[in-house]
């Protein structure tokens, strides 16, 4: 008989977790493995269809990634920081005067941070009881095509889970370095440099990607003497090469350190400081750096430890992706992939959307993601957000285009803000003037890329966008301008 709970013998923790994790059944009509962003939207609208679900996660807090060591607790750093920043260096311009020094409580901001990864992990658990799914506290493997061992997290008997549906949603990892051993407190990955115990003095990081930027803003912040280290010629892989150099510049003189063009040969540990070594991609000249932290934030790679998937038959591409088709199915109909552990954007945003799309093919044989319109945004100050093609793509791909750009030093919101820093930046087929790609530098730019977003979706024109009124005085007026830039000249600048 299938026990009532993964729980250990005390009467507490029964009590506890019955709250949210009680079986009636060892068989699901959907069984989703991951709780992240794509598993737990998929299970959440595998219910709300009226399916039987289950949901296996074995960190013990939903979310994924995103939620526990990702996006959010990032998110809560790089918010706190540019505030704490704003006002050491910036309150004075804006008439506010701080009596005394101005300082940062290390452990209290990660305290916050925590705070804030509890209260929306715990909600989730709340919207699965609220949705009927079942929450199963455990790790997953394929028995085979049908059957599942879940291995409870509490050490209690393990269960076999059959399921007419299955929805794979375990997510991804940080991509090691070669040669490089993390231990998390010294050279540590994405999530370990979320949890240091003290703030370094200095910090190298390798990746000028997203990731790496990001952290790389807050602890500059908070004092740190941050280098960043990047084997390609630019900053933000994806980004539109004006938008990555024009970021790169603002970066800078906020006291990021770049050396770009440059490969990490070695970084050993001795004692409390990282030694590493680095070397010129063009000239081969080789350098030594010292750190007290050494950040390694080159990507990340599919999730597929432990889980069996060839016990169920399930393909892996050369990048260990799990092989899916147009409808994310795998060679079996009833199994479906989703998010980090296939192909795609490694986005919880992406996830989500086809995590609602995996319950409706199930559901009505059809679903929908829009691939060419997942947005993606870089949380430093200003924001980097962007939607659709980029001007080096339409030339590889040979479509001819126009370009509107306009500044936010000539937006009344932003100079009143005294926040002028980046643009908008349109890209629209020269004939048609559809809107092909957004780019956007500047404050709330991950806000302002819904409309973006929305424009891609429903195929308007700039001048679509131009037409459209927009409040004053708001950030968005640029984007208006800038959508008519392409066609017309700008009012306002």
């Amino acid at each position: 008989m299938l026990r009532n709970s993964f729980v250990k013998s005390s009467a507490a923790s029964r009590a506890s977790a019955l709250q949210f994790v009680r079986f009636a059944s060892t068989k699901y009509d959907v069984v989703v493995i991951g709780g992240g962003p794509g598993g737990y939207i998929a299970a959440i609208k595998a219910a709300q269809l009226g399916y039987n679900t289950a949901c296996v996660e074995k960190r013990g807090s939903l979310g994924g990634t995103c939620l526990n060591v990702g996006c959010i607790p990032s998110k809560s750093l790089l918010n706190n920081t540019h505030l704490y920043h704003q006002i050491k260096h910036d309150s004075k311009h804006r008439g506010i005067e701080i009596a005394g020094d101005v300082s940062v409580n290390f452990s209290t901001l990660m305290a916050a941070k925590d705070k804030a990864v509890k209260g929306l992990t715990s909600g989730i658990e709340m919207l699965f009881k609220k949705n009927g799914v079942t929450y199963l506290k455990g790790e997953a493997s394929f028995v085979d095509e049908h059957n599942i061992n879940v291995k409870p997290i509490d050490g209690s008997e393990n269960l076999e889970v059959e399921g007419t549906n299955f929805i794979v949603a375990t997510g991804s990892e940080p991509t090691p370095f070669p040669g490089i051993e993390i231990d998390e407190e010294r050279i540590v990955s994405s999530t370990g440099v979320l949890s240091l115990k003290e703030l370094p003095k200095r910090m190298s990081i390798i990746g000028g990607g997203i990731i790496g930027l990001e952290m790389a803003s807050v602890y500059a912040r908070l004092g740190t003497e941050v280098t960043v280290i990047e084997f390609q010629s630019a900053i933000g892989a994806g980004m539109d090469a004006e938008v990555a150099k024009q970021s790169q510049k603002l970066l800078a003189k906020q006291g990021l350190n770049f050396k770009l063009g440059t490969k990490v040969t070695k970084g050993v540990r001795e004692g409390d400081v990282v030694k590493i070594e680095v070397e010129d991609v063009k000239s081969g000249k080789k350098e030594e750096l010292e750190s007290d932290v050494l950040l390694v934030a080159i990507g990340r790679r599919p999730y597929t430890k432990n889980l069996d998937f060839e016990k169920a038959g399930l393909e892996l591409d050369n990048k260990g992706r799990v092989v899916i088709d147009s409808e994310l199915k795998t060679k079996h109909d009833h199994i479906r992939v989703i998010g980090d552990v296939t192909f795609g954007p490694m986005l919880a945003h992406k996830a989500e959307e086809e995590g609602v799309a995996a319950a409706e093919y199930i559901k009505h044989g059809h679903g929908h993601v829009n691939y060419a319109n997942i947005p993606s945004v870089m949380y430093t100050h200003p924001e980097v957000a962007w939607v659709g093609l980029n001007e080096q793509q339409l030339k590889e791909q040979g479509i001819k285009y126009k370009v509107g750009k306009f500044p936010f030093i000539a937006n009344s919101r932003a100079k009143t803000n005294l926040d002028t820093d980046g643009f908008v930046k349109f890209l629209a087929d020269a004939e048609t003037q559809r809107v092909l790609g957004v780019h956007i530098i500047g404050a709330n730019a991950g806000e302002m890329i819904a409309e973006a977003g929305l424009a891609l979706e429903y195929g308007a024109s700039t001048e679509d966008i131009a037409r459209t009124c927009h409040a004053h005085p708001t950030l968005s007026e640029a984007f208006k301008e800038a959508a008519l830039a392409t066609f017309d000249k700008p009012l306002n600048f």
